[in-house]
């Protein structure tokens, strides 16, 4: 664990546990390599400008990371931008992010059994932003594993289905097409390599793959997907068997699974050095 590059003192710390006021990105790195990296860059630097108003140097931030992270292997690296200076009284004063960098071992994501999930009616504070305020999240989340799940799916006004606590969600309907719910939700740096990479593959080969497609999708709808995953850096693409009392059959969702991993493992990760 970093701080601007160098060990972090408990005292710079003490703004994140008592304030909680930032914004990170997590990515996994795989033998120094990050798939997405430009758009990770792109989202600390729009967060940035939107929590703080400030400017964030992508570079040095880049440099950073590169400093904690082995060669070879993989591992989740989290970067969280805070200030150490603003406090609950003076949130308006003017900012000084600091970068602290953090990582932790990778999970396996094809290894990881499906997700069963309960549907909790959240709407997350600034959905476009990946900021640190996660206490509805993990109330949503502890709620949802309280009743027997494994985890929450949010849902909004008109229960239209949104996201997961730390991961979007897919829908793969019954003609096979990929549906990414539209509403207010993160959006997800996996999620727009998934759609990019089926785009840019259409383009180059001149076939048609599945569709992906961005609609409203409804609890009720929920019934009539064919499957369901969850997507973010940290796994890449999970399948998801339950949706509160609706039961997918792994079978049926699984060769547009299996797609969009494949997908996932062509994209080339950006080197962090």
């Amino acid at each position: 664990m970093e701080l601007n590059g160098q060990p972090a003192a408990p005292e710079a710390l003490r703004a994140l546990a008592l304030t909680n006021y930032g914004h990170f990105t997590t990515m996994r790195v795989d033998d120094g390599r990050v798939r997405g990296l430009g758009l990770h860059m792109e989202r600390l630097g729009r967060d940035c400008r939107e929590v703080f108003g400030a400017q964030l140097d992508p570079e040095w931030v880049r440099g950073l990371v590169a400093r904690v992270v082995p060669g070879e292997g993989s591992c989740v690296v989290r970067v969280t931008v805070f200030d150490p200076g603003i406090d609950l009284g003076r949130p308006a004063a003017h900012a000084t992010p600091h970068v602290l960098v953090t990582v932790r071992a990778a999970a396996g994501g094809d290894g990881l059994p499906p997700l069963r999930v309960k549907t909790v009616p959240y709407v997350r504070d600034a959905p476009a932003v990946k900021h640190v305020g996660l206490f509805g999240t993990l109330r949503a989340r502890r709620a949802a594993q309280l009743a027997g799940f494994d985890d929450a799916l949010f849902t909004g006004p008109g229960g239209l289905v949104s996201e997961g606590g730390t991961w979007n969600v897919g829908f793969v309907r019954g003609d096979g097409a990929v549906v990414w719910p539209e509403a207010e939700v993160l959006p997800g740096v996996t999620m727009a390599l998934l759609r990019e990479g089926r785009e840019g593959r259409e383009g180059r080969e001149g076939q048609k793959g599945n569709e992906h497609v961005v609609a409203p999708v409804t609890v009720e709808d929920v019934r009539t997907m064919r499957g369901a995953f969850a997507t973010n850096a940290a796994v890449g693409v999970r399948g998801v068997a339950a949706v509160d009392d609706v039961r997918f059959d792994a079978d049926e969702a699984a060769p547009v699974l299996d797609r969009l991993r494949e997908s996932y493992a062509r994209v080339l990760g950006e080197p962090l050095r």
